[in-house]
């Protein structure tokens, strides 16, 4: 039998009423009132005929409101799809009609992004609750939970294809709070600043952790290095999550001042942090936690404390407490330093991908997640990510998978083929660069535009480069790693 666990936030609602849960710019709320304000949630929502086990897609920015409806799905039985503000109208369809979703909950200033979308699909607007809100008692409406329960629903692209909905269980969030909190440890009065979205693995499992741990958030709706300095500075924070542009922004923001000796982690994710900047923080006193994660594990899965932050340079650290990761090549596990893919293993790992029985099959064997990411451990076992997912591009902190870019390239009658990689960006990391064949001349900005209709903003490309033809093996793959060759000395220091 599926062990059960109480809902959470009931229970985080009863221990400690009064306690702070979530802190903005413009207000506070404890963890009795943030329960309350859910049951009226719930109440409203089963009016609308949500119900138990229904898929619902949540298009929303971060802000107490999208908490609350993640809660009232959660304590109804229904699986939450959470959709990327950024994606584009045909990405979003795509997604919400993949996923089944039978209504579709969103603010009103991103109604316009699914309005369209091509199916029979209740459009909940956020703000319009509270008008139309009404009792209908609490029937089912507390639904306990179940470690092998989905809970969320989160897309992520892969090499090839279509994006792939990761199922993500009751269980594996639990395993990713506890996992952390013996890692990182905790203390009752932790704040974590949270201004990643809400919608990416990263910020819901802040959401998550703090009614579990009893701890607050600090929400921000969006990343702003001096807001977030502020919040340092100012409220008490003691942990927030960075990408490297988003820790380098704040450090040229932050200038002489330093923070307080309360704040005890910087937990940078999305590729290792460069060790200029390392320096910087060692000399800052700031304590940078690298880290190595992903949608499929529910956040992160290794990370490396600040003592080895540059005697591993470059390394994401040792596994999480209840997880474990090897290095195989040809079926066999790797010796150290040698590489080979990164598999990882534990209870905070998906059980798979929405609808996608073969996906699942090649991808887990044996409880192990192949991730597809090629890097080593060395002789203390530490992890060092080598690439990630091979051809990944990562721009301030988005995955962007060159073939989706392609894909929508040559979908352009005048595009006989095109191959896309990362180009090296002082902002953001890296941004994508396109090479294309042309049957017909066509500028840049046609090119751009183009795309600018399938994609969203991040994932359009930066530059776009001519050529007669491209690199290609004789089994006619490309060969990125000739395009990379061309572009080696270039930069691009203007977003």
């Amino acid at each position: 039998m599926d062990q059960s666990m109480p809902n959470w936030l009931k229970q985080r609602a009863e221990l400690t009423p009064k306690r702070l849960a979530i802190k903005t710019k413009t207000k506070e709320i404890t963890y009795g009132q943030l329960y309350e304000n859910v049951q009226q949630r719930v109440n409203y929502f089963l009016s609308i005929h949500i119900q138990k086990g229904q898929h619902v897609a949540v298009l929303m920015k971060n802000s107490i409101e999208m908490i609350e409806t993640i809660h009232a799905l959660f304590a109804i039985g229904a699986t939450a799809v959470l959709l990327n503000t950024r994606l584009s109208n045909q990405e979003l369809a795509w997604q919400v009609t993949d996923a089944e979703a039978t209504h579709l909950i969103c603010n009103e200033d991103l109604k316009h992004k699914v309005e369209e979308i091509d199916r029979a699909l209740p459009i909940i607007i956020s703000e319009q609750r509270s008008t139309k809100e009404k009792s209908v008692g609490n029937v089912n409406a507390v639904q306990d939970y179940t470690f092998n329960q989905v809970a969320t629903i989160m897309y992520t692209s892969g090499t090839t294809g279509n994006p792939k909905g990761v199922l993500q269980t009751f269980g594996n969030h639990w395993s990713s709070a506890i996992g952390s909190a013996l890692n990182l440890g905790l203390q009752m009065n932790d704040r974590w600043l949270l201004a990643v979205p809400l919608f990416h693995i990263s910020g819901l499992s802040i959401t998550i952790r703090s009614v579990i741990y009893g701890t607050s958030i600090v929400l921000h709706e969006r990343f702003d290095a001096k807001s977030m300095n502020e919040a340092i500075l100012n409220e008490k924070v003691t942990i927030v999550s960075v990408v490297t542009t988003m820790l380098q922004q704040m450090l040229e923001h932050l200038g002489s001042k330093k923070y307080p000796s309360s704040f005890r982690c910087m937990l940078a994710g999305g590729g290792p942090v460069p060790k200029s900047i390392l320096t910087q923080c060692i000399d800052r006193e700031i304590p940078v936690f690298q880290t190595y994660g992903m949608t499929e594990t529910a956040s992160q899965i290794a990370t490396l404390s600040p003592e080895y932050s540059l005697e591993k340079l470059g390394s994401a650290g040792k596994p999480l407490f209840s997880c474990e990761i090897k290095i195989e090549k040809n079926g066999k596990e790797c010796r150290a330093n040698e590489e080979g893919e990164i598999l990882v293993k534990g209870p905070n790992v998906t059980k798979g991908y929405w609808n996608r029985q073969e996906a699942t099959a090649d991808s887990l064997s044996n409880n192990w997640l192949h991730t597809g990411d090629i890097g080593f451990k060395d002789k203390d076992g530490f992890l060092f990510v080598l690439d990630r997912r091979s051809d990944l591009i990562i721009s301030g902190g988005e995955n962007v998978y060159p073939a989706e870019i392609e894909a929508v390239l040559l979908s352009h009658p005048y595009v006989t083929d095109a191959g896309v990689i990362g180009m090296i960006d002082n902002k953001w990391g890296e941004v994508p660069h396109a090479f294309v064949v042309l049957k017909e001349q066509i500028s840049k900005e046609e090119l751009q535009n183009h795309c600018s209709k399938h994609l969203a903003s991040y994932k359009i490309p930066k530059e776009i480069t001519r050529m007669n033809e491209l690199p290609r093996n004789s089994s006619n793959k490309l060969l990125r790693r000739m395009l990379k060759e061309s572009l080696k000395d270039m930069r691009y220091d203007k977003n």
